[in-house]
């Protein structure tokens, strides 16, 4: 099983990011990882194994005040840092939780258009999806839409 957290608001995102990780530490997994602004500019950390060899790359504070977080059970790609979430393509980092059932066909597609792959995961074809219609002019909701609607099967995304 996998979770993913996402956060806006006031506060720095990394402690409310890691606390949320740590409440879904229960279900098992094999990674964890999180994106995050800073200065400007988007950071992501990923770490294999227990949610403390997250905390070590992190640290305690600076992420912002939006970001999102996984801890992963691997379904798509053996558990390495490189499959371990978030993903990302361009300016889209995506979490995602649940299986894209036409990932193969869609990952074929893009890499065939040009995209490089730096993961095994369904996932990463998601950010490719959102990334290329952001480059087609479409504000990023928009781009999320018409991106998912090439998707096939059950999950949930920040």
């Amino acid at each position: 099983m996998c979770g993913i957290i996402g956060y806006i608001g006031k506060q720095d995102a990394l402690p409310v990011l890691i606390e949320g990780l740590r409440r879904l530490e229960y279900r098992g997994y094999d990674s964890a990882g999180v994106a995050f602004f800073q200065e400007g500019k988007t950071v992501i950390r990923r770490a294999v194994g227990k949610l403390r060899n997250l905390e070590a790359v992190v640290g305690a504070r600076g992420g912002g005040q939006i970001g999102i977080g996984h801890v992963r059970w691997a379904t798509h790609g053996a558990p390495s840092e490189e499959n371990a979430h978030p993903h990302r393509a361009g300016g889209v980092a995506v979490v995602h939780n649940g299986i894209i059932e036409n990932y193969r066909a869609l990952k074929r597609a893009l890499v065939e258009a040009g995209e490089t792959f730096a993961s095994e995961t369904d996932t990463e074809v998601i950010c490719h999806l959102i990334a290329r219609q952001v480059r087609q002019g479409h504000r990023l909701p928009e781009a999320v839409r018409f991106a998912l609607r090439e998707v096939e099967g059950d999950y949930a995304i920040a």
